[in-house]
């Protein structure tokens, strides 16, 4: 393993990949197969459907991104869903690192829409894997049950080529559109992050979603798979 590499496969405090839950999980999950391209899809379903996309979940402690507590929470969003991802590839020797990009969602749910106070979706993340001696992006965002709620195919990955968001529905909708995409780290940035955020959705507004998760106690503040989505 080359140097530049060696530090894809590092456990951070937040991409904790050496915390006994998150490499129980891996070994339990992956723990009979040799293959890394087989094991990397192995990681991504179980991550993809069994963590579920929550976009009202916490996001502005280090806490509410790291590996483990995604594992027990059960449900994120995106960035944190890669977290995990990223620590699983990493638990089981692969090298593993997070992506970020700002994405348009064009068919969010009219409650989330307002909610963000936009469709863009600044600081998304992924996944890169390096299978095969070279980087394949996996996007385990969301979950196929939610996907097929919202006649979007589910995004499948195959090791071998990028996993990315689908630019239309089945209905020939627009769906996703990548719009910037800021960089790849070894760890999350997630001052960057929150930085961003407020620089996209207001500081006002940002500190209000905070508030609101003070005052729930870190729990969800909606539920997402109640929502139906919003045809523009």
């Amino acid at each position: 393993m080359d140097d530049i590499n060696y530090i894809y496969l590092k456990p951070t405090s937040i991409i904790d990949s050496d915390n006994p839950l998150v490499r129980d999980y891996a070994e339990n999950l992956c723990g009979d197969l040799k293959d890394p391209v087989e094991t990397a899809i192995k990681l991504y379903y179980a991550v993809r459907d069994t963590i579920r996309y929550d976009p009202y979940s916490p996001f502005y402690l280090p806490e509410h991104y790291r590996a483990s507590y995604v594992l027990q929470r059960g449900r994120s969003f995106c960035v944190p869903k890669a977290v995990l991802l990223c620590a699983l590839g990493r638990a089981c020797g692969i090298p593993s690192r997070i992506g970020l990009a700002d994405v348009r969602n064009h068919l969010a749910t009219r409650q989330l829409l307002n909610f963000m106070g936009s469709n863009l979706f600044v600081y998304h993340g992924f996944v890169e894997f390096y299978l095969e001696r070279k980087w394949v992006k996996a996007t385990p965002a969301f979950n196929r049950e939610l996907c097929e709620r919202h006649n979007v195919p589910a995004i499948e990955f195959n090791g071998r080529e990028d996993s990315l968001f689908q630019p239309y529905n089945l209905r020939n909708q627009k769906f996703i559109e990548y719009v910037k995409f800021h960089g790849i780290y070894a760890d999350v940035p997630i001052q960057e992050i929150l930085d961003g955020w407020k620089k996209a959705y207001g500081e006002a507004r940002v500190n209000r979603w905070i508030q609101m998760f003070e005052e729930k106690g870190y729990l969800s503040i909606s539920d997402f798979e109640e929502e139906e989505p919003f045809d523009e």
